[in-house]
């Protein structure tokens, strides 16, 4: 028992290891778990203070940040119930058309804005909006379907796309530094789309309709549209302009951060800005944007202290990774992502997972590029929201309770493991990868 306690890494494990058991379980606020993990983590010296607060100088919290603010502009301007009024008028039928609809929209969306953080504070205001007109009221259970589905929509399914999202960037980037794999737009999306895209999305919608049931009406316009005032114009093009900065990043490397930051700040400047410093305070959600930098910061800090790779050679060693039992072995590998995902979140898994791929494609036999791939379907299905921070945002702009979030987590992890995870591989054996 003594050389657990004097072991290096037995510490920050045991710090670690309470925040997400405080996180996984709501016992306490979210916001208060990560600034006990700020607290606890520095007072017991297991990490310099700029991996412990490296949260905070992330482009994840200042995208959260910006997003908070873009999203406040856009309701008090009216631009998301205009949005709202263009969109109703044909979506709000059936409850199983609007879910569709916003999944549909999430995932779309993807092709055109790098961000999950832009994508969500995007259309929360939109969706909210929507779901007013037709009668799906704040708080209730059909609105956190509507919540959920933006956020898991843009999460989970964005996965998929290559540039769409910040773990696939990982991923890449660390494919490219360890083993000079470049990984290509097109090949990647028709690998991933079909399973993970389009099956998960049907999967996702039906879920949604079955644990969240809503009955929205037909929205009726008693009165016809104004037109737009000045506000909603300036605002309008300004929207355009981060957006075209967003989907045009290659060109001028501007990473959608410091856009979204910059649209931020001039949101927020008096005389030519959109919200006052009162609205400001009251929109922008800190909590949030502090247990963001909470679950970056903890993601960091595994990967420094060591903790994270001492937990990817111990599962290297204990699953079940065989060249002679293919299907086993791909199965154990998103096993080894999932169980990942509990320590490092899904924004640290792919550095972790990637440096270690050459030892687990020797194991089992399959090819360096494939077993990169197949930790897609692992890290893009949390089992719990804090694992995903898009997430954890969109049930923070939609006031989703913790259970509510946890039942369609644990719920879309289980269809995708029993149903999924046998097509994905058969797809992975169709296109000749295994």
């Amino acid at each position: 028992m003594s050389l657990w306690l004097t072991h290096p890494l037995f510490l920050p494990s045991l710090i670690i290891g309470v925040t997400i058991v405080l996180w996984a379980t709501a016992l306490l606020p979210e916001f208060i778990t990560a600034l006990l993990f700020f607290a606890a983590a520095m007072v017991a010296n297991i990490a310099p203070a700029d991996v412990i607060f490296g949260g905070f100088a992330s482009s994840a919290f200042w995208l959260v940040f910006s997003g908070f603010v873009l999203g406040v502009a856009i309701r008090k301007t009216g631009l998301a119930d205009r949005a709202a009024r263009a969109l109703s008028a044909r979506l709000t039928d059936s409850w199983l058309l609007m879910v569709g609809s916003v999944v549909l929209l999430s995932y779309a969306l993807a092709f055109v804005m790098p961000s999950n953080m832009g994508r969500i504070a995007l259309l929360m205001p939109i969706v909210a909006a929507m779901a007013a007109r037709a009668g799906i009221h704040e708080g209730s259970r059909a609105w956190f379907g509507l919540a959920l589905a933006v956020g898991f929509g843009t999460f989970q399914l964005s996965a998929t796309i290559l540039p769409a999202n910040v773990p696939n960037l990982v991923m890449s980037g660390a494919a490219e530094g360890a083993f000079g794999i470049h990984l290509n737009y097109v090949p990647y999306l028709l690998l991933h789309t079909p399973v993970l895209g389009i099956l998960k999305g049907l999967i996702l919608i039906a879920l949604i309709c079955w644990l969240f049931p809503g009955k929205p009406h037909a929205a009726r316009d008693l009165e016809p549209a104004t037109p737009m005032s000045r506000d909603e114009k300036r605002l309008a093009w300004m929207l355009a302009v981060v957006l075209i900065l967003w989907v045009t990043e290659s060109w001028h490397g501007i990473g959608p951060a410091w856009t979204g930051l910059v649209a931020a700040c001039v949101t927020l400047l008096p005389r030519i800005g959109f919200i006052n410093g009162e609205e400001f305070a009251t929109g922008v959600n800190i909590r949030t944007c502090i247990y963001v930098a909470g679950i970056l910061g903890l993601a960091i800090t595994v990967t420094q202290t060591g903790i994270g790779r001492a937990v990817g050679d111990a599962l290297l060693h204990v699953m079940p990774l065989d060249p002679q039992k293919p299907f086993t072995s791909f199965a154990a590998l998103t096993g080894i992502t999932t169980a990942l995902n509990f320590i490092m979140t899904a924004n640290g898994v792919p550095a972790l997972y990637t440096s270690l791929a050459q030892s687990f494609s020797d194991a089992t036999g399959f090819p360096l590029l494939s077993t990169i791939m197949i930790q897609v379907l692992g890290y893009s299905t949390p089992l719990l929201p804090y694992q995903a921070s898009p997430i954890v945002v969109a049930m923070a702009l939609g006031k989703v309770p913790a259970r509510a979030g946890m039942l369609l987590c644990l719920a879309l992890a289980i269809a995708t493991y029993l149903l999924l995870l046998p097509l994905d591989y058969l797809w992975y054996q169709a296109l000749g990868k295994l």
